[in-house]
């Protein structure tokens, strides 16, 4: 099964809260609420200065995919 880059989720737990888990390595989940970011596994390959770079890009890419999402979801209802 190929699994997408990234997939949104809400949890009745927390329901004003919207998360984005990206699901490559390395894998990491957004809370859209407060931005929190928490990252499931370590990038052990890349030193600090790349990983920071890496995570920025992720997170751009996370909230381009969140806007693209919510454009199809408005577009559909």
């Amino acid at each position: 099964m190929e699994l997408p880059k990234f997939v949104l989720a809400d949890n009745s737990d927390f329901p004003e809260d919207i998360f984005i888990i990206h699901l490559d390595y390395p894998r990491f989940i957004i809370n859209l609420k407060d931005d929190e970011v928490e990252i499931m596994e370590e990038a052990e390959d890349l030193d600090e200065a790349e990983l920071n770079a890496e995570m920025e890009t992720l997170i751009t890419q996370a909230n381009e995919f969140y806007d693209r999402e919510m454009e199809r979801y408005e577009k559909d209802n």
